[in-house]
């Protein structure tokens, strides 16, 4: 390990030092608050990995306000609980039951590679993503349900519609997490679904009622 692990690149290291004598020197109590009182975000949100999704920036979120998770494709597993390494749903234990987050947000994106590569596997283009080797297809798996929902469509629209099936997919598995019921039931959280539009700056929102994504 030790001829692998190299000094951070100088980019960052400027870019830190940079920070700290701005925007951390300017907030100076606040982060020293932050660090002493420990965090008590209001909301928790699962989004993409993807480096385009600024979930902060979005929003205009602060440190410490939110509580936020990242996977490949925002999907939300199950509830299962059988002594195996599940990061997302223990990220959603500690949420819910730890911070008691009063809201839980699921945010899609478009242009997402993860939804594109579940679409490609699930139309046989991607093979390599069906080795039993690849965590990525053993992941994208969990959105195979939403490509049976949106396969009738044109196939130009169906990749789209499968980036909303994963914000819907992951909204329902939510609901088999007892502790998410729960909370839900007895009016501590509430629970959302967005879709964001990259190049368009848009934020859709799930309605549930309707089954359809709604622009804000």
């Amino acid at each position: 390990m030790k001829e692998h692990v190299r000094p951070l690149p100088n980019y960052l290291v400027q870019r830190f030092q940079g920070w700290k004598a701005t925007t951390y020197s300017e907030n100076r109590s606040w982060y020293r608050r932050l660090a002493e009182d420990g965090q008590r975000p209001r909301a928790m949100v699962i989004s993409c990995c993807d480096s385009r999704v600024h979930v902060t920036s979005i929003f205009g979120a602060d440190s410490g306000e939110f509580f936020l998770h990242r996977n490949i494709a925002n999907l939300v597993p199950p509830y299962n609980p059988d002594g195996d390494h599940h990061g997302t749903s223990a990220a959603v234990e500690y949420a819910v039951r730890a911070l008691k987050v009063s809201h839980l947000i699921v945010l899609g994106h478009s242009q997402c590679g993860g939804v594109a590569g579940c679409h490609a596997m699930c139309t046989g283009k991607a093979p390599e993503l069906e080795e039993k080797t690849s965590f990525v297809g053993a992941w994208l798996n969990l959105l195979r349900p939403g490509f049976e929902r949106v396969k009738e469509l044109p196939e130009a629209d169906q990749v789209n519609a499968l980036e909303k099936q994963a914000v819907v997919i992951s909204l329902e598995n939510l609901m088999t997490f007892p502790f998410v019921q729960a909370a839900l039931e007895a009016g501590d959280m509430t629970l959302h679904g967005l879709w964001h539009d990259i190049g368009g700056g848009s934020l859709s929102q799930f309605l549930p009622d309707q089954g359809t994504f709604e622009e804000l």
